[in-house]
Parts: structure tokens; sequence; C-alpha cells
């Protein structure tokens, strides 16, 4: 088998497609043949040793992909040899074949693309965690959705509409715009227009008629944090999702008392793993979404696995929309 080896944590530049021993699964995991791995914002930490997760040296990236089990570890009974499936182990996915917990893979039906369901795991159940359990989201209300042409972002627009919920999405240009509207979003706002400096709380306030967002989903943090905050509705959300702008804000905590509102921290790795079985429930109601047409992930582009390096350069110039896939 081939994969990219991290054997130091520097840098995209430091990965290497390697030719390695492919791995026999050991007691409760699966070999998976990878068909897709999709490019996840931690895909890029990881490799620099800024995430919070750090793996022991060499490791393969890549957090999450699709496949087929080719082998069978014992004690293995949810998943059956020559079963599709979704795979969100943290590691080990930018490869052709990868080692996964068992208990980590979704079973999918045989006519659920690869592609897509590379694509699903991570930022579908990052977006229900967030708004379904812990934003606890309800019909009607308005939820502003920052970097919103991004793979969480576009999960979170179509989420929040297949809940009943009126979307604006904020993005940094009129392209990015223009995809939150095709999928779904009620309202946009251009931040590469509406900035700081200028006129962002006050797009803020004309999409949402001069109440404020109930629900604030924020992957980017930075500069845009404090703005977003100081517009939201009275009992509001501000749902912590990460900070993909680099800086972590400081939010002045007597905003909280001013609109008696909440801000709510959220993380679906660790949700999953301490409550996997309202994880496996999230999950099976979002492929029930799928199903129905609801939910569908925005694919940017499909690259082949071995132009790994050039599919981190897009994801650092922030010029995916959606979520970027590598295919073997």
């Amino acid at each position: 088998m081939k994969a990219w080896l991290c054997e130091t944590p520097t840098g995209v530049d430091a990965l290497g497609w390697r030719e390695v021993p492919t791995p026999q699964p050991g007691p409760g995991e699966v070999l998976v043949e990878i068909k897709a791995a999709s490019l996840n914002f931690p895909d890029l930490l990881i490799v620099q040793n800024k995430y919070q997760f750090k793996p022991a040296l060499p490791f393969v990236p890549g957090s999450e992909f699709a496949g087929v089990v080719t082998a069978l570890g014992e004690g293995v009974t949810n998943v059956k040899l020559g079963q599709h499936v979704a795979c969100m182990p943290g590691t080990g996915g930018f490869a052709t074949h990868a080692l996964a917990p068992a208990a980590l893979c979704l079973p999918l039906p045989p006519e659920f693309p690869f592609v897509d369901a590379a694509a699903f795991v991570l930022v579908y159940g990052t977006s229900h965690h967030a708004l379904v359990d812990r934003a606890q989201l309800k019909a009607g209300e308005t939820v502003l959705v920052l970097g919103a042409a991004g793979g969480v972002g576009t999960s979170a627009i179509q989420i929040a509409k297949a809940m009943g919920a009126r979307v604006i999405a904020a993005a940094s240009n009129e392209e990015k715009c223009e995809t939150c509207r095709q999928i779904g979003a009620d309202a946009t706002i251009n931040y590469g227009k509406d900035t700081l400096a200028t006129t962002f709380r006050d797009a803020v306030k004309a999409a949402t008629g001069g109440k404020g967002p109930d629900v604030i989903y924020d992957p980017v943090g930075g500069e845009f944090a404090e703005p977003a905050f100081r517009s939201i509705a009275w009992r509001g959300r501000y749902l912590v999702i990460g900070f993909a702008s680099g800086p972590i804000p400081s939010l002045p905590l007597n905003l909280t008392l001013l609109k008696g509102a909440s801000i709510v921290g959220v993380f679906w790795g660790d949700f999953a793993k301490r409550e996997a079985k309202a994880n496996a429930a999230a999950l099976t109601e979002m492929a029930g979404w799928y199903a129905q047409g609801k939910i569908k992930p925005v694919i940017d582009s499909e690259v082949p696995m071995a132009d790994l390096k050039a599919a981190y350069a897009r994801m650092n110039a922030r010029a995916i929309k959606g979520k970027l896939v590598l295919v073997n």
C-alpha cells in the first residue's frame, strides 16, 4: 500500500508519499481499502503540530474516509467483508488502505457514493451536534453562519434549513455567497465588502430586521467574532465551532449578561466518543435526510490522492467551497 507519511510535524512540505507494509487488523479493527478521503481543517493543523490531538510519529494524516472493508479483526460484528463504510478514526485516510476501529465505521448502503460518504461524517456530525443538541435550534429561528461556504458552513446551512430555520450565510466573496444561496441560504453577507470597518453589523441588523440572529454558528473565530456576538438576539446562542482564521477571540463576558445570551462550546469528536449512542442516532437521522435529498455534501473538487500537497495549498489559500475530496 501507499500512504502520505508525516515523520516530522513541521508542515505539509514534510509529508512523503511512501510505499509501506499493509497492516492487518487487530481485535475490534477493520482494514479498509480507501476509495475517497476528504480534506478537513484539522488535517492541516495536525501536520503543523497545532491540533489538540497529537498522534505518535510517524503517522498518516486524513481524519475521514470511505471505502470497502477488506479484512476483519477478531470480534468485529457491526460490519462485514465487502461492506461499504465511512470512517472517522482521526488519522490514516490519506493512503490506499487504513486500519480503523470498527466502532468508528458507519455501514453504508451500496448506492451511497464514496465521495459523498467521505465528506459526510465530520462536517454533518459537527453541525448536527451544534445546532440540534447544543443550540436546541427551533423552527422559525434565525441562524447566522460565519465561514458559510466551507465544509462545516455548508453543512450547517443545510441542517438549519432541514430544521425549519431561516439562514443568513456570511462568506468572504460574492462567488461563495452564491454557493450558499444555491444550497438554501435565505440571505447572504459578503464580509469582503461589509467589513468590520464599514457595515458588517449593519448588514446583520438589516438581514434580521433589527432583532439579531438567535443562533450564531462560528467555525472561523478571529476578528468577526465580537461584532457578530454584539449583534446576537436576546437569549441567543453563540456556537464556538473552531478557529479557522487562526486567532482565538476574547469575547467581553458582559455581553452575555446584556443579551441574556449563551456561549456554547461544540467539540463533536469528544461528543462522538463520550455519547456514542446519541451520535449514532444523529448519524441515522442525517442518513435519512440525505436519502430524502434534504442534505448533500457540497463537493468543491475531486483530486487524485497523490496530489495531496496541491489540495493542502488550496485549503491554505481558502479557495475551497464545500469539501475537497482525495480519490484513489
